[in-house]
């Protein structure tokens, strides 16, 4: 199975690398690190991956994995990317998307149904059409999503056991030693206490929160309004 996981600026390193440990490890998995250029791809928080394929190098992958970003926005404007999704997606197996990766599928026209998506950026994937689910994982047909980061894990592990079984899921789970044991109560919106909610706001805006604010809305706003016109 060719498996595509799909890397550009600023993706979360998590987002990728959680899906890898567990999607790597199947039976007859041909992994590859697809971007627009092979020039190497730095995440958000430094971590550098090198690239093996292009879109043209790699146009019938059986499954793809869209990681999210601590800056979304860009990613969302790269023509060949996008062009890329649109035309190997219909004829994937699988598609997987974890955190913002599911606003990729929505801007390339390929995400029906609904999805699940980190909580903050909720409103963006749903400016494209998009029904948004609050649960960590979420099926729609053959696409599955991960919400923010962490439930990458969890979206590699369903599709596990869609593709390959329960027992190999469970196994995966064991050599992983994935057993969640939080040491606080805080990993969603509504768990959080709204003063950790808003520090978190505060952390995913960075240095230049209004502008991000901004940026976000505007997004947002330009999303909607094209959506209407088109409905008139």
């Amino acid at each position: 199975m060719k498996i595509a996981f799909v890397v550009y600026p600023d993706f979360t390193a998590l987002d990728l690398i959680g899906p890898y440990e567990v999607i790597s490890r199947w039976p007859g998995a041909e992994v590859r690190f697809l971007a627009s250029s092979l020039a190497p791809v730095r995440a958000d928080m430094g971590l550098t991956v090198i690239p093996t394929d292009t879109p043209a190098t790699l146009p019938d992958p059986d499954l793809i994995v869209v990681p999210g970003s601590g800056n979304p926005l860009p990613v969302l404007d790269d023509a060949a990317l996008l062009a890329w999704l649109r035309s190997a997606a219909p004829g994937c197996s699988w598609t997987a998307s974890v955190c913002t990766g599911a606003s990729l599928y929505a801007a390339a026209g390929v995400l029906r149904g609904s999805t699940t998506t980190h909580w903050a950026f909720r409103d963006v994937v749903r400016a494209y059409g998009v029904a948004v689910a609050p649960e960590r994982v979420v099926w729609s047909g053959r696409h599955i999503s991960g919400a923010g980061v962490s439930a990458g894990i969890d979206m590699a592990l369903a599709l596990t056991e869609r593709v390959h079984g329960r027992g190999l899921a469970e196994a995966l789970q064991l050599t992983l030693e994935y057993d969640p044991q939080p040491p606080f109560d805080a990993g969603s919106p509504a768990k959080a206490d709204a003063r950790t909610v808003r520090r978190a706001r505060r952390i995913l805006l960075g240095d230049r929160p209004l502008r991000r604010v901004a940026q976000f809305s505007r997004r947002t706003a330009a999303l909607r309004l094209r959506r209407l016109r088109a409905a008139i």
